[in-house]
């Protein structure tokens, strides 16, 4: 990833109107991005269409970037935001649609067998709280620092040292519990 005051000048040549800056900008953040919208979702497609819908936004709303802050904790609230909006739509189009467990047999048939390189870290932390997961994904998967990682929750460092800190309790007493079931068929451990 390239350094922040490479962003930062690829973002205020933007703002400027420099598309090949915008593109560049692009290329360079797009990737990170992605890995964050499919750490989150079940499906490729709709990780590529949060992160379109993130790059329209960005767009829309460059005016309001400044030049002095950092570039990726700024995206990744607007990323941030671009993901809650999907899944509150989601859950609005969920509630008027059928009940999906007049469905259930053809889906379960239909999705057999198929796992994506995602699922083991999606399963791993599918427990944690949606905040939790956001600034641990941020952190671990994005390489964020503290400090952008609370600009692009809006809250504060000690927050997300909190949120991280009981992400990885969880985590421990949920592997420790794994495997001391996998140590009662046989040996201890």
């Amino acid at each position: 990833m390239p350094g922040d005051s490479e962003l930062e000048l690829l973002m205020v040549r933007y703002q400027g109107g420099d598309f090949a800056a915008a593109t560049a900008l692009i290329h360079r953040v797009s990737p990170q991005l992605h890995r964050f919208f499919v750490a989150q979702l079940t499906s490729r497609s709709h990780a590529d269409d949060l992160l379109q819908e993130t790059w329209l936004r960005i767009h829309r709303v460059r005016h309001t970037y400044r030049p002095s802050e950092p570039v990726l904790p700024w995206v990744y609230a607007i990323a941030r935001h671009v993901r809650v909006d999907h899944f509150r739509k989601a859950m609005r189009t969920q509630i008027r649609e059928k009940r999906l467990a007049e469905i259930t047999d053809v889906a379960a048939n239909t999705n057999a067998g198929q796992r994506g390189p995602g699922d083991d870290l999606a399963k791993l932390l599918a427990p944690l709280p949606e905040s939790q997961r956001e600034v641990l994904e941020m952190l671990k998967i994005t390489g964020m620092s503290l400090e952008e990682v609370a600009r692009a929750t809006s809250s504060t460092v000690g927050s997300v040292k909190q949120k991280v800190h009981r992400a990885y309790k969880k985590l421990r007493e949920q592997l420790g519990s794994s495997e001391s079931r996998k140590g009662r068929g046989g040996e201890q451990l």
